[in-house]
């Protein structure tokens, strides 16, 4: 039987991947609270911008192009939102 630790290479973060994470929570927080905030003038709008942003660093290191994009679409679309209210 093959030990499962064998299998797993032990490394330790960066720091600069320490702090794109944490970035990267407070962002995902500021995402999750953005449609409750909405109704609220432009506040909703700012949380998804700033969501957004924050959220990209850690998604770059990652090399998660995917959600690269989505975090760009998602700050641009509302970048355009706020300029036509």
């Amino acid at each position: 039987m093959v030990k499962l630790k064998a299998l797993v290479k032990k490394r330790k973060l960066t720091p600069i991947e320490r702090l794109s994470n944490r970035i990267g929570y407070m962002g995902a927080a500021f995402i999750m609270i953005s449609p409750y905030l909405l109704q609220y003038d432009s506040v909703g709008a700012v949380t998804y911008i700033v969501g957004g942003l924050l959220c990209t660093p850690q998604v770059w290191l990652a090399k998660q192009w995917n959600l690269v994009f989505v975090n760009l679409n998602v700050t641009l679309g509302y970048i355009i939102y706020l300029y036509n209210l």
